[in-house]
């Protein structure tokens, strides 16, 4: 395979050729592999190249490979490791990798549908599908009494939710409903459906799991109507059905059509709920939102704003980990749907939350000294954004350690991408916008250019060059001046720091002007006025780009 590690065979040889090891040992070495045991690969290493004469095997060295190749071929071996199959189990990988891909190119849409019928018991999977279904423009329908069935299905073009996902509805109500759907057609109203169901296994919870997840949609009425009316209808057709079991006559059977019509519970004009209210339904009794999602119209904000998703802290079922890694510093946004108060033993508050964004949820611990910065944001069904460490644990979905949470709405910018604040100079501003900069004026228009060409605030440094202010800062389509006083510390190597430095650093961070100001005068003192500074001397802590939170800058 041209040099190329493809199986754990190939491992196999590698050892055996090089090292000297026997067959027996070699397979130890492809079982380590195949276990994902990295430490037993790591303890290995010495053995390949140096040899190990109690358990027999030469090594590379004395085989006569230079020690520098044999570190580099494990070090391969250690990479392949991450990802390693045996050829049987490999091919059979690859002709499933390619009927997969060439089911989900030329039949996207019943490929998806069976992909969610296959973790149809864990919502978690099913949103993730669901998102990538929006992604490639397959419409999610919700659950239909009239049209669906226990899986999920394919409806003109759209995937239709699966009856058998609602909670509360075993399989075989569903078979009886298709069955009794196939005998006698579409049910035509939320009676007919209770009429024609009584007695088969539909209680009560489940008639009202079906509309909350929206399987009566298709019928006359709205879901709120339905909610107020069902129990009354249920009643009536039991009430009804007892009195034919016991020969009695009702009103109903000595009146003739027209006046049954009087007699009909009808159903009530109050119009239909809320939108949040039916996303928190649909998301009680399916586990995941179908008709929408309280995130959706701040997606783009959301994914241009986060370095990670919540799906990121899930296990990998192939390589049992995370895509984040312990200790990893990231951040995450989303929406907070529980919160848990807890004390520790010097009676200080810390917080357990879960936050959810458009593909699962995270579990986020917040200590005492996080706390009570950030509890007046900490509300069930708030929007935030939360960065802080990741915390890896065996066996399980990683959590994050909050450091700092900041509202969808304090955020005007995003949290994550580099280049959100520019630091240049006089001749740094000439270059980037093509102009000769010989006055305020000038200085004004080449900031506000530069800030509308890269989307971000500028922070100009160098103005007392052209006889005026040291810096101007412009941000949020406005300008302002600052005559760059100096807070001497000996920290600062006698650069010093700028109040204008410390407003660009927390515009960096994605606070508004307002916040940025407040938190640059809370900050500009001491230590932490040195630990903030940009760079505002000569030298090259002056040039390039700056700031990726706030008390780093970057040349």
């Amino acid at each position: 395979t041209y040099g190329c590690i493809v199986y754990q065979e190939q491992v196999m040889q590698i050892v055996r050729d090089l090292a000297g090891y026997s067959l027996g040992r070699s397979d130890l070495v492809r079982r380590a592999m195949s276990k994902k045991k990295g430490d037993v690969m790591q303890r290995e290493r010495q053995n390949f190249v140096y040899g190990n004469e109690e358990e027999g095997i030469p090594g590379c060295v004395k085989n006569g490979i230079d020690e520098k190749v044999a570190n580099k071929i494990y070090d391969e071996m250690i990479d392949f490791a991450k990802y390693a199959f045996n050829k049987s189990h490999a091919a059979a990988y690859a002709v499933v990798s390619y009927q997969t891909a060439y089911l989900k190119y030329y039949y996207p849409v019943e490929y998806m549908a069976a992909l969610m019928t296959s973790v149809i018991d864990n919502p978690g999977k099913v949103a993730e599908y669901i998102y990538t279904c929006r992604q490639m423009g397959i419409s999610i329908l919700p659950p239909d009494i009239n049209r669906g069935v226990g899986d999920f299905s394919v409806d003109n073009g759209n995937i239709r939710y699966g009856l058998a996902a609602i909670k509360g509805v075993g399989r075989p109500v569903i078979e009886q409903i298709i069955r009794d759907r196939e005998e006698h057609g579409t049910f035509r109203d939320l009676k007919d459906f209770l009429e024609r169901l009584s007695g088969k296994e539909v209680n009560k919870r489940a008639v009202e799991n079906f509309i909350k997840s929206g399987a009566f949609d298709s019928l006359k009425g709205t879901r709120k109507q339905f909610m107020i009316i069902y129990v009354q209808i249920m009643d009536q057709v039991a009430q009804n059905k007892k009195n034919s079991l016991a020969g009695q006559m009702s009103l109903f059977d000595i009146v003739d059509d027209e006046q049954k019509k009087e007699f009909e519970v009808t159903l009530p004009d109050v119009g239909e709920y809320q939108k949040e209210t039916m996303l928190a339904f649909e998301k009680e009794v399916l586990g995941v939102y179908i008709s929408g999602h309280p995130l959706e119209e701040y997606e783009e904000k959301w994914r241009k704003s986060i370095s990670a998703t919540t799906l990121d802290f899930q296990l990998d079922e192939e390589t049992g980990r995370t895509k984040v890694r312990d200790g990893s510093r990231e951040i995450i946004g989303g929406m907070i749907t529980s919160k848990t108060i807890k004390y520790t033993k010097k009676n200080q508050t810390m917080a357990f939350i879960t936050v959810e964004d458009l593909l699962g949820t995270v579990e986020v611990v917040i200590f005492p000294q996080s706390y009570e910065k950030s509890q007046q944001y900490l509300q069930e069904d708030s929007k935030v954004f939360v960065r802080g460490r990741v915390s890896e644990e065996d066996d399980n979905a990683s959590k994050l350690i909050c450091e700092e949470v900041i509202p969808f709405e304090m955020m005007k910018k995003e949290l994550f991408p580099l280049a959100e604040v520019l630091t240049p100079n006089i001749p740094e501003a000439e270059v980037l916008t093509g102009m000769k900069i010989k006055s305020a004026e000038d200085m004004i228009r080449a900031a506000e250019q530069i800030s509308k060409e890269y989307d971000c605030a500028v922070l100009c440094k160098g103005g007392h060059q052209i006889h005026t202010a040291n810096d101007l800062l412009f941000a949020d389509g406005t300008y302002h001046w600052f005559e760059g006083k100096r807070i001497n510390n000996p920290n600062t190597h006698g650069t010093g720091c700028t109040l204008s430095s410390a407003i660009a650093s927390n515009l960096a961070k994605g606070y508004d002007l307002q916040t940025a100001v407040e938190r640059a005068k809370e900050y500009i003192s001491g230590a932490l006025a040195a630990m903030l500074n940009l760079g505002s001397g000569s030298g090259p802590m002056d040039h390039g780009f700056a700031i990726k939170n706030e008390f780093t800058s970057v040349n």
